[in-house]
């Protein structure tokens, strides 16, 4: 499933050039930020990435990997990119809605049935267009990784129904789309950077959150809240990106080899993530957290879907939405 999707789209990469781009005369060396955990998927295929990008480059790229908010938040890091103090990142798509506002479909609740639907889209010619939008604002989107399915945690209560969620204080990221569907949902939704997010537990500050399990696992936020329950409300794509500048001083050798090996990693990580989804289940029951296998999805989805879905359209339109929905 997963090696279909990339095969299909780096045949695409495969016909990529760039006029613009000049001849290196030395060495390069970027380096490449993100905001988790050293121990998440996420990393590992960031150190993948950089390794397989020096090996083919015959050494003209190095790349650092910087984790977990070493060299900042998740604004932070989309800001230093943007201004060439971080050569690479990567975070949760919900962080350059603001700069892109075509990437706000991505985080629409119920967007998604399945990871094979959302890799179709992401790896294929809507998900290109995305990432090339950010041609615009001075970044080059290099492919789309994955944060997964959101599920809801808390440290207050059981959460069986959409009821259950009500009047509960819950981080979420700065997008529309996720404050607006906690909004409906009769929750305080209170937006801020992941790094700030165990704190903001250990202190009561919030109640819960929503993240996929290996990433509330890797985080171990599991020392902070008592319940998890899938409700797999939205999917969230994790978004590589470059500065402009500096990626079309490559040359087109070596920008195709950046393009590609973000692909393969993005193959790869997946891979780990489904891999280790239902170990991360057990693990976080080894210590302690109640897991509600089956919620009351219905009775989410029927409050958030349709309105958050209609607001979406009002402001954008609907024909990324419509392409999306046309994925089987």
């Amino acid at each position: 499933m997963f090696k279909h999707h990339l095969a299909t789209a780096l045949l695409a990469i495969a016909s990529f050039g760039s006029a613009a781009a000049i001849a290196q005369d030395k060495p390069v060396t970027f380096r490449f930020a993100h905001t988790l955990p050293a121990t998440d998927s996420q990393n590992i295929a960031a150190l993948d990435f950089a390794k397989r990008v020096e090996a083919r480059s015959n050494g003209q790229i190095k790349v650092r990997v910087f984790p977990n908010g070493a060299l900042g938040n998740d604004g932070t890091l989309v800001t230093g990119v943007r201004s060439g103090t971080i050569d690479i990142g990567v975070t949760g798509n919900p962080f350059l809605t603001g700069i892109s506002p075509n990437l706000n479909v991505l985080d629409l609740p119920y967007l998604f049935e399945n990871e094979a639907q959302a890799f179709k889209v992401l790896d294929g010619p809507t998900g290109r267009g995305l990432l090339d939008d950010l041609d615009n604002y001075g970044l080059k989107g290099l492919a789309f990784w994955e944060i997964g399915f959101r599920s809801f945690a808390n440290n207050k209560k059981p959460v069986g129904q959409a009821a259950d969620i009500s009047g509960l204080k819950v981080r979420t990221t700065p997008n529309p789309a996720h404050i607006k569907a906690f909004e409906l949902l009769g929750a305080n939704p209170q937006p801020m950077a992941f790094t700030e997010v165990y704190t903001a537990l250990e202190s009561g500050a919030i109640d819960g959150h929503e993240n996929p399990p290996t990433l509330i696992l890797s985080s171990k936020m599991y020392e902070v809240q008592k319940h998890l329950s899938l409700t797999r409300h939205a999917y969230t794509a994790g978004l590589v990106f470059m500065n402009k500048r500096k990626f079309d001083k490559l040359t087109p050798e070596n920008q195709q080899i950046m393009l590609e090996e973000a692909l393969r990693a993005a193959g790869y990580q997946r891979e780990l993530n489904a891999k280790n989804q239902e170990a991360a289940l057990k693990e976080l029951q080894q210590h302690g957290v109640e897991i509600n296998a089956n919620p009351d999805i219905e009775s989410i989805r029927k409050i958030v879907k349709g309105p958050v879905h209609a607001e979406f359209t009002a402001k954008y339109g609907d024909k990324i939405l419509k392409a999306i929905q046309g994925q089987p």
